[in-house]
C-alpha cells in the first residue's frame, strides 16, 4: 500500500471514529448537528473523489469507463443532496423541512448506480447489443422517474400534504433500494473473479446503507431521530465502506471480462421495459377512477401519464428501428456466412480431390519407375553397342528423355510425400525450375509458354523445400489461371535478390498496368485469399517471408515471393518489406 493510500485510509478511519465519538459523547444540539453533517459531507466528498480516478484507468470508449462514470455520478448526486441538507442545518441552522426538494436528488442518486450494473462490464458483449440493452434501461428509468413524480410530487406541489408525501416517498425510496440490492445479488451470482469480489463488497455496503436508512426512517416516525444520533453511525460506516471500495477497486483485476458467461438480464430488461410501457394506460385509468384523491392531483396524474406514454412510445419506436437495423445486419451476415460455407465446402472437396490425386500419382510413379529403369538400361546398352552414328544418336536421345522423365517422377514423389518438415539450406532457383517442370504439361494444354530468368549468385534460403515447392506451384498456377483461353500467354518467372531478401516474381503478360505491390495481409488477405492461398501465406510467414501481389478489378495477376536468405546482411531495413524490388544479377532463359 502506498503512502497516499495509507494516509487516505487513516483519514477515513478518523472520520468514522469521530462520528462514533460525537454520537456517543455529545448531547443533542446545534454543535452535534453541525459536526455530524460536516463529517457526513466530508465522507461523501472522499467517496466521490475515490471513484473518479477509476474513470481514467478504464480504456477510452469501453463499457467499464461508462460504468465508472455512472458510479461517480451516483456518488456526486449523493454528495449534492448532503450539501443541500447541510445548507439548512449548518448554514441556516434550522431543521430540514418535511417536504424537502432535495429528496428528489436522494431518490435519483441510485438510478445511475442501477444503470451501471445494467451495463454488465464484467461481460464481453458487442456494442450493438449493449445499445439495445441501454435503451431498455432508459425506458425503465423513465418509468421509474415517472413513478416518483406520479406518487410523490402531487403531495409536494399540487396538493401539499406532509403525511401523504412522507408515506409515499418512503415507500418509493425503499422499493428503489430493494431493486438495487436484487440487482447486486444477481450480478454477484453471474460474475466471476475480481468483478465478483467488487460486486460482493458493494452489495455489503449498500445492504448496510439500506438497513440503516430504514432504521433511521423508523426513528424519524417516532420522533427520536436527530442529526448526529447513534442512528447515523451505520450510515457513516456504509459511506466509508463505499469510499474504500472505490479507492481500491483497481486491485480487484477488473480489466478482464468474462466473455463466456451468458446472462438473461437483457431478456428481462426488454420484458420489464415492455411491461412498463403497457402499465401506463392502466395507471392513467386507475388515477381517473380513484375518487379518494383531490381533483387537482387526479388531473396532474392523468396528464403526466399521457405525456410519459407519448415519450416512452417514441422510445419504443426508436428501439424497434435499432432492432430492425440489427436484424438486417444479422441477415446479411448469415447470408454471407452461408455463401462462404458453400465456397469453403467446394474448396475442401477440391483439396481432397487433389490429395487423392497426389496419393494416386505417388502410387503410379512407383509403377512407372520400373519400365523407365528397363528403358534406361536398354537405351544405355544400345548407346554403347556397335551402331551407326544415326542410330546411336537416337538411343542417346531416348536415354536423355527417360532420365528427364525419371527426374519428373522423382519430383512428383517428393511433392506427394507425407514426410515431416525438414529444414535446410535450399537453392530457390532449383525449386522454381522443378515447379515449372511439374507445371509444364498443364501450361502446354493451356497454350501458355514460360520465360524463366534466374538470378546468378542468389543466396540459399533456410526452408522446407517441399513446402516452398508447393508455394511456387500454387502462385504460378494462380497467375496462369487468370489467363484467357482464347489467346496465348506467357508466364514470366524471375528470381533474384534486392540485397536483403531473396525474391521470386510470377507474372503473366496478358495483364498490364502500373499497380504497385501490396502485402497480402489484413483486409487484402480476407478479400483475395482462397483456402490454398491462405495456406501459402501461412507457410511463407513460417519461413520469415512475405507475399506481395498486384491486382486489377479484383483479379490477382502477379505475385512476389519474398524470403530471407540463410545468411543475412548485418542490417535489414523495413524499406524492402514496404517497397519490394527485384534486382537480377544475371539471367538465363528457358
Amino acid at each position: 500500500m502506498s503512502g497516499r493510500d495509507k494516509l487516505w485510509t487513516l483519514v477515513l478511519l478518523a472520520l468514522v471514529a469521530a462520528q462514533l465519538l460525537i454520537s456517543v459523547l455529545m448531547h443533542r444540539g446545534t454543535a452535534l448537528t453541525i459536526c455530524s453533517d460536516l463529517l457526513y459531507g466530508t465522507l461523501l466528498l472522499l467517496g466521490t473523489a475515490a471513484f473518479i480516478p477509476n474513470i481514467l484507468r478504464a480504456p477510452a470508449g469501453s463499457r467499464s469507463r461508462l460504468f465508472w462514470i455512472l458510479m461517480s455520478t451516483s456518488m456526486a448526486l449523493w454528495l449534492a443532496y448532503q450539501v443541500m441538507w447541510n445548507w439548512f442545518e449548518v448554514v441556516l441552522q434550522q431543521e430540514v423541512p418535511t417536504i424537502f426538494a432535495g429528496d428528489a436528488v436522494l431518490f435519483l442518486h441510485l438510478v445511475p448506480m442501477i444503470a451501471a450494473l445494467a451495463l454488465r462490464p464484467h461481460q464481453g458483449e458487442e456494442s450493438r447489443s449493449a445499445r439495445l440493452g441501454m435503451l431498455d434501461f432508459v425506458l425503465l428509468s423513465t418509468w421509474w422517474v415517472f413513478l416518483y413524480i406520479h406518487t410523490v410530487i402531487p403531495w409536494q406541489y399540487v396538493n401539499i400534504n406532509e403525511n401523504a408525501y412522507s408515506t409515499n416517498y418512503n415507500q418509493v425510496y425503499l422499493t428503489e433500494k430493494l431493486v438495487l440490492l436484487v440487482a447486486l445479488v444477481y450480478v454477484v451470482y453471474r460474475s466471476r473473479g475480481g468483478w465478483r469480489q467488487f460486486y460482493g463488497q458493494l452489495l455489503g455496503a449498500m445492504a448496510l446503507y439500506a438497513s440503516s436508512s430504514y432504521v433511521a426512517n423508523w426513528a424519524i416516525g417516532r420522533n427520536i431521530y436527530y442529526s448526529g444520533s447513534i442512528y447515523d453511525i451505520p450510515l457513516t460506516l456504509s459511506i466509508a465502506w463505499i469510499a474504500v471500495l472505490g479507492r481500491f477497486a483497481h486491485r480487484y483485476s477488473l480489466d478482464e471480462a468474462d466473455r463466456n458467461s451468458q446472462s438473461l438480464l437483457p431478456v428481462w430488461l426488454m420484458r420489464l421495459a415492455m411491461l412498463a410501457v403497457f402499465s401506463l394506460p392502466w395507471l392513467a385509468l386507475a388515477a381517473e377512477l380513484d375518487h379518494s384523491t383531490p381533483p387537482a392531483v387526479k388531473t396532474f396524474r392523468v396528464t403526466l401519464t399521457l405525456l410519459t406514454l407519448v415519450l416512452m412510445g417514441a422510445m419504443v419506436f426508436w428501439r424497434q428501428r435499432l432492432l430492425a437495423i440489427e436484424l438486417s445486419r444479422l441477415l446479411v451476415f448469415s447470408r454471407d456466412s452461408y455463401q462462404n460455407l458453400h465456397a469453403l465446402q467446394d474448396q475442401l472437396i477440391q483439396s481432397e480431390k487433389l490429395a487423392s490425386l497426389g496419393r494416386l500419382v505417388g502410387g503410379a510413379a512407383h509403377e512407372i519407375n520400373n519400365p523407365l529403369a528397363a528403358m534406361l538400361g536398354y537405351s544405355d546398352l544400345l548407346s554403347s553397342s556397335d551402331l551407326r552414328a544415326e542410330d546411336r544418336g537416337l538411343a542417346m536421345r531416348i536415354s536423355e528423355h527417360v532420365r528427364r522423365t525419371r527426374a519428373l517422377v522423382a519430383n512428383l514423389l517428393s511433392f506427394a510425400s507425407q514426410s515431416p518438415s525438414r529444414w535446410s539450406a535450399a537453392d530457390l532457383n532449383s525449386i522454381v525450375q522443378t515447379a515449372l517442370r511439374l507445371l509444364h504439361p498443364q501450361l502446354e494444354s493451356q497454350s501458355i509458354t514460360t520465360q524463366l530468368e534466374m538470378g546468378l549468385a542468389v543466396p540459399p534460403v533456410t526452408s522446407d523445400s517441399n513446402q516452398l515447392l508447393h508455394v511456387t506451384l500454387h502462385l504460378a498456377g494462380q497467375v496462369c489461371s487468370q489467363a484467357s483461353p482464347d489467346r496465348p500467354a506467357t508466364l514470366h518467372v524471375q528470381t533474384g535478390t534486392d540485397g536483403e531478401w531473396v525474391l521470386v516474381e510470377f507474372s503473366c503478360d496478358c495483364f498490364s498496368g502500373d499497380e504497385s505491390w501490396r502485402l497480402l495481409e489484413g483486409d487484402d488477405a480476407e478479400k483475395h485469399a482462397s483456402l490454398s492461398l491462405s495456406a501459402c501465406r501461412r507457410i511463407v510467414k513460417e519461413h520469415g517471408g512475405h507475399i506481395f501481389f498486384k491486382s486489377s478489378s479484383q483479379t490477382i495477376f502477379a505475385f512476389l515471393l519474398q524470403l530471407p536468405p540463410t545468411v543475412k546482411s548485418s542490417v535489414q531495413t523495413s524499406a524492402s518489406r514496404e517497397r519490394p524490388g527485384l534486382r537480377v544479377a544475371a539471367t538465363q532463359s528457358s
